[in-house]
């Protein structure tokens, strides 16, 4: 069951989702004002974080690789999955779904169903429809055309809420940041100012947390150093703010290391690939008993490849049931073989 927080109004956390295409690469430009992205880039392998300023307000942009881009792995695309909910943790206040006006597909008609399956049907209600646009018509007849013409379209949009905002694919121009802005606050506003949550969501939350509460304990001595030279050079208010903007800095520092690496994303994916492993590697041998000793060391090898690769999807899969289970048992993995992994091995 899906639940709502309240949330900070100093920062809007935005979860963008495409289906496929630049489109969240240039809606992440537009909101931030800078091309965070380059006009050549379609995808993304690795979910990222932009923080910036739209129309005065402060923003976190979370973006996630395309739902159909064919270039990652479904292991790598679950596990970012998950790595884009620690770093919109304790949760979105709006999930901008963005895409391009002119190239909307009948596939595009099966993205709400699928992003209810990741996110809960809730979901719906923090969601805003974000339509790229490059041509020359002004904003009036766009908006027309989609009320009242584009009824595959409308029809999307109707899925998704019923709310959308179209936007330049030209991140400069700036005319309608501000509409932008006034249509999220006026979502969330409604919602009582809360953001998204789900178990899944919340559990991100946990484990961020718990991961800044032992990078804080292991920097303790770092800490106590720097404010001894401090008060070496400082007095009185000039120490205070002195000490106030390092622990700011090293409270971000460590909440960034947090949201990218911590208990959640290094051990279900190890658990995964373990089983996979062992139990594929015991499967490949037993039918590579049938050619001799040297068919089961090779049937061995690629059992305990393919098992691998399907046991990290079996169990990134269980996010999906985990409002009905309990969270899995801590185990301890290296993670960086989970990214080496991912960058020596791209088909699954």
């Amino acid at each position: 069951m899906d639940k709502r927080k309240k949330g900070s109004p100093t920062e809007l956390r935005l979860m963008l989702i495409s289906s496929c295409g630049p489109s969240q690469f240039l809606l992440t430009n537009y909101i931030l004002g800078r091309e965070a992205f380059t006009k050549d880039i379609t995808s993304i392998s690795e979910c990222t974080k932009n923080t910036g300023v739209l129309s005065g307000r402060r923003v976190a942009v979370i973006n996630a690789p395309n739902i159909y881009d064919k270039g990652i792995c479904q292991v790598k695309r679950e596990m970012e999955l998950r790595k884009s909910k620690c770093l919109c943790s304790p949760g979105p206040h709006a999930f901008l779904v963005t895409f391009d006006l002119e190239k909307i597909s009948k596939n595009e008609m099966k993205t709400p169903k699928m992003m209810m399956e990741r996110y809960g049907r809730h979901f719906i209600r923090h969601c805003i429809v974000l339509l790229a646009y490059g041509g020359n018509l002004e904003l009036p007849a766009l908006e027309d055309r989609v009320e009242k013409t584009d009824w595959l379209l409308r029809d999307l949009i109707e899925q998704y809420g019923g709310r959308f905002h179209i936007f330049s694919k030209n991140w400069r121009d700036r005319r309608s940041d501000r509409e932008l802005l006034k249509k999220i606050e006026r979502m969330v506003a409604s919602l009582g100012g809360a953001f998204f949550s789900s178990r899944t969501f919340q559990k991100a939350d946990e484990y961020v947390k718990k991961e800044e509460k032992r990078l804080k304990k292991q920097r303790e001595g770092e800490i106590e150093k720097a404010w001894v030279e401090m008060e070496k050079q400082y007095i009185a208010e000039e120490l205070y703010q002195q000490k106030d903007a390092y622990i700011a800095n090293v409270g971000a520092e460590i909440r960034a290391m947090a949201e990218v690496d911590n208990g959640w994303l290094r051990t279900s994916l190890a658990r995964g690939l373990g089983t996979g492993l062992v139990v594929g590697a015991v499967m490949g041998a037993l039918f590579g008993s049938i050619e001799g000793p040297g068919g089961m060391v090779i049937y061995g090898i690629i059992g305990g490849a393919v098992g691998g690769s399907a046991g990290g999807t079996a169990q990134v899969a269980v996010e999906h049931m985990e409002d009905r289970v309990a969270p899995p048992a801590r185990l301890n993995f290296n993670s960086i073989f989970i990214n080496r992994f991912f960058a020596n091995t791209r088909p699954c």
